[in-house]
């Protein structure tokens, strides 16, 4: 049986998986990746532990799959996106750490150039906002930091590429300098319109066009890996950001589809088909996908903390050991206590796009425990949730007759049922969570023309679990409207005292 190796390079871990010609997952691998806080708002990578994690997880799930004699066709690549760095084309070595989605350092400049007028030209051609979530300030940021690196980008002897791009170049040993629509996409470089890197951003931002990757489609031939790697050459047939990898995974192919993918931070996608839907309400248009020789849209709300939260509640508080327990601690109260913890870590994402407000918890009393923590931690994921859902539907006129969710924080199933009560929407959750490598597994079938086409992929993914609403309206509206008041305080102390 003919299977891919997806490459699934995330924000807190990397790992490896191998589809088979079924669509079932028959391997899996996976490292954690550490990350570095130089300052306060930074956020970094060690792109060479990321490499090195790419190569062992993608041995180690080969290696099962050759026991299980499954013959590899290709490979399919996913990762986190707006992730970036610069590197040397002759040696491949990173001038710097790769910087974070999460990272601030571009707020500044973001700032100043709203301040002079240009976000409405650039939301116009990239269906994004003048944020530092984004790679393009946090690019023009790094080539003044290192002295040498503007006049090296300038003569075309650097490159530029978020991490798809990096583990392209490296598996196919420096002979690939390539990125898809889905990652060019989130760089504020890129003309959604004309699906070309724009020369008047890049002069708006500064950035010298040499250094960039060319772009190819989701499904194109991207090169074939070294062979020194793997023992042998494979094709690399798929590639695509890690929400829209699983926007495929989870099989949104149809407008009004949605899904809400939950790791570090949370990311809903709802599929507006060949429309390009433009949000009054500050949610991103981005390309959803470009495969078989057509482009599909997608209307995006992020939140840029979810999992992390409670990998916070885990590292830095010690309230629990693993993120497992935060289930049972939330079952175990009756109700939150009237305990919200606003997660504005690194500001806050969709609706509100505050770069400046911070963490929040309200509500304390004598009575308060960890467990309220815990709760608050959870619970504030699904509110942030119906943010964004509600935004999606009076921005696009669709409305998702269901919700469809992924990601690791999905094995909580009280974190689900309260998701479902708090959109007063079904929840479905697939048997297996990680739909985001399945995506780009799905991409590099097609690309390899395992499959004729994505929407003649085999096996529907079966449903794990179905949450139905169960909590009143009354009572949703209630908790909601406790949470809009702990938002505006988060959101409030950001402001200088008048």
């Amino acid at each position: 049986m003919k299977a891919i190796l997806a490459i699934d390079q995330g924000t807190t871990s990397t790992r490896a998986l191998i589809v088979d010609e079924a669509t079932q997952v028959r391997a899996t691998a996976q490292v954690e990746l550490p990350q570095y806080y130089p300052q306060s708002g930074w956020v970094e990578h060690d792109a060479e532990i990321i490499w090195r994690d790419t190569l062992a997880t993608a041995r180690a799930a080969m290696a099962e799959a050759q026991a299980l004699g499954l013959d590899l066709a290709a490979i399919g690549i996913t990762n986190q996106r707006e992730t970036f760095l610069l590197w040397d084309r002759e040696t491949g070595q990173p001038l710097h750490n790769a910087i974070v989605w999460q990272d601030r350092r571009g707020a500044e400049l973001c700032r100043a150039m709203a301040a002079e007028g240009l976000e409405p030209e650039i939301t116009g051609r990239t269906g994004l906002l003048l944020d530092s979530y984004f790679s393009a300030t946090k690019l023009a940021w790094l080539l003044d930091a290192r002295p040498d690196a503007r006049a090296l980008a300038e003569q075309g002897r650097i490159a530029f590429g978020t991490i798809d791009s990096f583990l392209l170049w490296r598996l196919t040993g420096g002979a690939v300098h390539a990125t898809d629509p889905t990652n060019a996409s989130r760089t504020l470089l890129f003309d959604i319109r004309t699906m070309q890197w724009c020369p008047d951003l890049c002069r708006m931002f500064n950035i010298p066009m040499p250094i960039l990757p060319e772009v190819r489609s989701n499904d194109a031939f991207l090169g074939t890996s070294d062979p020194s790697l793997f023992g042998r050459a494979l094709p690399i047939t798929g590639m695509a950001g890690d929400q829209q990898a699983a926007l495929i995974g989870q099989r949104c192919l149809r407008a009004g589809d949605a899904k809400i993918t939950y790791g570090t931070g949370g990311f809903a996608l709802m599929n507006t088909g060949d429309t390009i839907c433009r949000s009054a309400h500050r949610l991103l248009t981005t390309v959803g996908f470009q495969a078989e020789g057509r482009t599909c849209y997608a209307l995006e709300g992020a939140i840029f903390v979810a999992g992390a939260a409670v990998q916070w509640l885990r590292d830095s508080l010690g309230i629990i050991a693993h993120a497992g327990e935060s289930e049972a601690l939330a079952r175990a109260l009756p109700d939150n206590g009237g305990v919200y913890l606003v997660p504005a870590f690194v500001g806050l994402g969709s609706p509100h796009w505050d770069a400046d407000a911070r963490g929040l918890i309200t509500g304390l009393s004598f009575g308060a425990t960890s467990a309220h923590l815990v709760r608050a931690a959870l619970e504030a994921v699904a509110y942030q949730s119906r943010e964004l859902v509600d935004t999606m539907a009076r921005d696009s006129g669709l409305a998702a007759p269901m919700m469809r969710v992924d990601g690791g924080m999905t094995a909580n199933g009280w974190l689900c049922q309260f998701l479902a009560d708090m959109l007063g929407l079904p929840v479905r959750r697939p048997a297996g969570i990680e739909t985001t490598a399945l995506g780009a597994a799905f991409l590099a079938g097609v690309g390899a023309g395992l499959w004729s086409g994505l929407a003649a992929l085999p096996g529907e993914s079966q449903t794990d679990a179905r949450f139905a609403p169960m909590m009143t309206e009354e009572e949703r509206a209630r908790l909601f409207g406790q949470w809009t008041d702990a938002v505006d305080r988060a959101r409030s102390t950001a402001r200088p005292a008048k």
